[in-house]
């Protein structure tokens, strides 16, 4: 039995897909994995905001063709990364235990973000964090950031920004947490659907890789992750909204599920929470109820 794999060139893509090859590796004796190393869209262009140059499929769409026409079999993204639109004859066939949900400042100087100076500049290019950063901390310049995981560190720790703002997730997988000056709360910083979760994409129809996969799969995480993104697409968002969710379990099988839509430069937003035990059914009754309580505004 053999499994190839679309992986980015990111130390971080490929540390995810190296990951979820020993996992599979583990699960079914005699499977090989092998990886092919795809440069996205959003790996060429690195001199802009992501929103700028954002839209569906950013980092996915040139895995996502690997795995239509048959070059590859699997292909591991960073769920938060993943449109909640799949192509035609795709699907996720598993969604492994979710890692660290929290974002994290990464400082020089070991600022937090409460002893962040007057109008410090915070280094992100996603809108979502800019919108609860500035809904803190109206003060702080929010500034462009973009590069690779270790990239953004570097550029934290030489002072080119007095702290930069990144998935806590990506920090942890590659060995970076001592640079964490402080894990952010939730109830500061909610993440962005799915964030600290993979997703093993592969073709719908193909039952073999599909067997394969269910080794992996943790189906709490994935309830959880489906009513976050369910949230997400039911207010039409994609990466380039101001939107965060974040799903927990509840005994019995119930869901806490809180949202987040606010104005990327902190002028409003809007937070709110539901339970229930549908996971879809919860994400569009969040959305609904944030849309009925003026978050439309900020969606435009």
């Amino acid at each position: 039995m053999r499994l190839i794999f679309a992986t980015r060139p990111s130390a971080l893509a490929r540390w995810q897909t190296q990951w979820v090859i020993r996992a599979l590796e583990a699960a079914h004796p005699g499977l090989t994995c092998q990886e092919e190393v795809i440069v996205t869209h959003g790996d060429r262009v690195l001199d802009k905001p992501l929103p700028e140059i954002g839209g569906k499929g950013l980092f996915t769409q040139e895995l996502e063709a690997a795995l239509l026409n048959g070059r590859v079999d699997a292909a591991v993204h960073s769920l938060k990364d993943l449109p909640t639109e799949m192509p035609p004859g795709l699907t996720v066939g598993a969604i492994p235990q979710r890692a660290e949900v929290r974002d994290a400042l990464v400082s020089a100087q070991g600022y937090t973000l409460e002893t962040l100076p007057q109008a410090a500049v915070v280094g992100t290019s996603s809108l979502r964090r800019a919108a609860q950063l500035l809904a803190a901390r109206p003060d702080l310049q929010i500034r462009p950031l973009r590069g690779n995981v270790d990239t953004r560190v570097r550029k934290a720790l030489e002072g080119q920004y007095d702290a930069v703002v990144l998935a806590g997730a990506g920090l942890t997988r590659l060995s970076l947490t001592a640079h964490v000056s402080q894990w952010l709360p939730l109830d500061v910083m909610l993440p962005a659907p799915g964030q600290g979760a993979l997703a093993v994409q592969c073709r719908s129809d193909d039952a073999e890789t599909l067997r394969l996969l269910a080794a992996i799969e943790h189906p709490a995480t994935r309830a959880a992750v489906d009513a976050e993104r369910a949230f997400l697409e039911a207010l039409g968002g994609g990466c380039a909204v101001p939107v965060a969710a974040y799903a927990e379990a509840l005994p019995q099988g119930a869901l806490r599920l809180t949202g987040f839509v606010g104005a990327p430069d902190g002028s409003g937003h809007w937070r709110g929470s539901l339970t229930g035990e549908s996971a879809r059914a919860l994400g569009q009754a969040l959305a609904q109820k944030a849309i009925a309580e003026g978050a439309r505004q900020w969606l435009r």
